[in-house]
């Protein structure tokens, strides 16, 4: 007997892709066979955005008044001056000062919707991309073999009433954070709407047959248990005006790749198809080599990231905005003394933003001595002082309302800094 869950969890409707203008028709006859009810309802959505390449927090948020990052930054460093020379830092609150690039987020900050996070990152101290973001995504700083990411697990933590877009990754490939048992799709282009599965990264037997054979071979229990569910959240997708969507309340996103995803991560929620965790990514911060201040490679990459936020959560509007929150990461920060380049080199403490409603916005959250040289961890990075994952736990268990930190961070004890409320 095929159940709603077990065809689901197999993979199956991660193995087909489609073109929206182009759905298959028994797609299409399954869903209009299906009587229409309400099969979604307003979730609790979690939006997280990794900032792949190592983000230099330092430059993200300075905390301008200390004379010894400005000594170690002699290019770099930026002014809450109106006078400086570098481009003036958006003062906060006295001590930190925010990118001018990223000045999208100075009105959420003042709203008391956006938080930061300072001396964030991992306790293991690697500084290789590549094993840095796969223990921050597998939410296993020291294990190699976890075979799941932690919104894989978060997502197994919200119960059996899912659609098939509960977990959705707009990315070219399944990201390690939804590796994992639980089913999620992952696609860049809603109007080429493909689905993959993170079955067969993560170990799962997928499905070799077609998605219309497998339709065919379960059609009078699918129609019953699995179809009416994922045929009609297919064919809601099919009834969406896609390429002529145009964003609420004056929103503007960028024409970036993820301007783009962020665009469509809201049309995803405002459609109502069971969206609960959204996941995309950000590049550019690996920033060796002419850093820039005001303007250069990390101006470029801190106005996308910021601009593309601002436009998704004033495109979501009052209707979503309480039920929705967005968390950045990155794998680690960069040095405090810029290298003979104009850059900064891989580093171990960064910064997050954090931004909703339910946040206790408008400070900075985390500690940060003077950046002396005995205060640096190996005597040249900003030390890591919040595991992320006292963050990524709050976030899941006071948005989410997922109590069991144990499971969703194995082998760790959870504590929280309040950044959000309740």
């Amino acid at each position: 007997m095929t159940t709603r869950r077990s065809f689901i969890k197999s993979g199956a409707i991660a193995a087909f892709g489609v073109s929206i203008c182009g759905i298959p028709s028994f797609v299409l006859k399954a869903a209009a066979a299906a009587k229409t009810n309400q099969l979604y309802k307003k979730n609790k959505v979690l939006i997280c955005i990794f900032q792949r390449g190592a983000m230099d927090g330092l430059m993200a948020v300075t905390p301008f008044t200390d004379m010894y990052l400005k000594a170690a930054r002699p290019s770099l460093f930026m002014s809450a001056a109106k006078d400086s020379n570098n481009g003036m830092l958006l003062d906060l609150d006295g001590r930190f000062g925010l990118h001018p690039a990223m000045a999208a987020f100075e009105p959420l900050f003042k709203n008391k919707q956006l938080a930061i996070v300072h001396g964030i990152g991992s306790p293991n101290n690697t500084r290789s991309h590549f094993d840095a973001q796969d223990y921050m995504e597998s939410g296993t700083p020291f294990n190699k073999g976890t075979d799941s990411g932690w919104l894989n697990r978060a997502a197994s933590m919200l119960g059996e009433d899912a659609t098939p877009f509960r977990s959705v990754s707009l990315t070219p490939s399944m990201p390690r954070s939804f590796y994992g048992l639980n089913p999620a799709i992952a696609f860049t282009n809603l109007q080429d709407f493909s689905i993959r599965s993170n079955r067969n990264i993560a170990g799962g037997n997928l499905a070799a047959k077609s998605f219309e054979d497998l339709y065919d071979e379960t059609a009078n229990r699918l129609m019953q248990e699995t179809g009416k569910e994922t045929f009609d959240a297919v064919a809601m997708l099919s009834k969406l005006d896609l390429k002529n969507y145009t964003p609420a309340n004056g929103a503007v996103y960028p024409n970036t790749t993820l301007g783009n995803a962020m665009k469509q991560i809201a049309q995803l929620i405002k459609a109502d198809v069971g969206l609960e965790i959204g996941f995309t990514e950000s590049t550019g911060w690996d920033t060796h080599y002419n850093q820039g201040t005001e303007k250069g490679n990390f101006a470029r990459s801190a106005a996308d990231l910021s601009n593309s936020i601002s436009a998704f959560w004033t495109d979501i509007g009052s209707n979503w905005q309480d039920e929705v929150t967005i968390m950045t990461m990155t794998e680690f920060g960069r040095t405090v003394k810029q290298n003979g380049t104009n850059g900064t080199d891989h580093g171990r403490g960064s910064c997050n933003f954090i931004i909703g409603n339910n946040i206790n916005g408008g400070n900075v959250f985390g500690q940060i001595q003077t950046l002396s040289i005995e205060n640096l961890e190996d005597g040249r990075d900003l030390p890591v002082t919040t595991d992320y994952r006292t963050v990524f736990s709050e976030v899941a268990n006071k948005h989410l309302k997922l109590k069991n930190s144990a499971s969703l961070f194995p082998g760790w004890d959870a504590r929280y800094l309040d950044v959000l409320k309740g």
